[in-house]
């Protein structure tokens, strides 16, 4: 079988290696010379994917991906970090590849992911890095309530059609903050073209007070990276990205780029309503 999926605006005819149906979604990876992909629900014409190059495998090939390090220029040294959904683990194996020594919890809901990822994209576990196959939320809940904290965390938690509704919500955002210290980053991945825009923007900016907003002109794709305390000045993540450049190099990251592209200022609609676990009407708003 073949697909045909979209990469930076250009289509490919991809040769389907695997696809199965699991108890959320249509899992398919797809193979095109040197890169192997990993959608979600493609019969539906979805461009998300996780993608790598096979004969280089530290390359992080979106932009989205090389973004979620950025809270790196907050967070330089995380000693623990949590991330929510695998995708075909590309995140994950990067921390692990630059923090070792770090403990990193990774909570994917659906088992045949992690499978996949296993079989298809060399993800593993280590010694330091555990996958629990989970509801993100309830997860974060209960680490809340036994008083766990972590240094960095990354919502990339992503249903096929959106990002969960049951976390885009003040409530959820509220217990994640209860995970989080002062000196805690918080990396999430959703997007710039989303009618959920403004009221994600709303709901963020109400939970955290200030966020740093970060889009990138070749992508669809925006991050909020957040912290329970202040923002630092922009010299301080400057003088951070020239520390941590180097190292990033290998995998794409062109962190050094990264400060001037933080924003504080807000581009979206402030009267519009923030989503709770009582209004969020993703369904009606969705549409990117």
């Amino acid at each position: 079988m073949f697909v045909l999926f979209s990469l930076n605006s250009t289509n490919f005819i991809a040769e389907t290696i695997h696809e199965e149906r699991s108890k959320y979604r249509d899992i398919t990876v797809t193979e095109v010379g040197d890169r192997r992909c990993l959608l979600f629900n493609v019969h539906r014409g979805d461009r998300n994917q996780t993608c790598m190059v096979l004969n280089d495998r530290d390359k992080l090939v979106f932009d989205y991906t090389r973004m979620s390090f950025a809270g790196l220029l907050l967070q330089p040294e995380p000693e623990s970090i949590l991330i929510i959904g695998l995708g075909g683990g590309s995140i994950p194996m990067t921390f692990s590849d630059l923090f070792p020594t770090a403990t990193i919890d990774v909570i994917e809901i659906d088992d045949a992911v992690v499978k996949v990822a296993e079989e298809y994209f060399y993800f593993n576990e280590t010694q330091n890095m555990t996958v629990y196959v989970d509801d993100g939320r309830p997860f974060i809940k209960r680490a809340g309530i036994r008083g766990e904290k972590y240094d960095y965390i990354v919502l990339d938690a992503f249903s096929g059609d959106y990002i969960p509704e049951h976390m885009l919500t003040r409530e959820f955002l509220e217990e994640v903050k209860m995970i989080m210290t002062e000196e805690s980053v918080l990396v999430a991945n959703t997007f710039s073209t989303s009618r959920l825009y403004d009221h994600e923007s709303v709901t963020y900016q109400r939970a955290f007070e200030e966020f740093y907003n970060f889009k990138l002109p070749t992508s669809g794709n925006r991050i909020i990276i957040a912290r329970l305390g202040l923002l630092p000045p922009r010299d301080q993540l400057v003088a951070e990205s020239r520390l941590l450049g180097p190292e990033l190099e290998k995998y794409g990251i062109t962190l050094t780029d990264y400060p001037r592209r933080l924003t504080t200022r807000a581009d979206w609609d402030m009267s519009r309503r923030e989503l709770t676990d009582q209004y969020s009407p993703g369904n009606l708003l969705r549409g990117n």
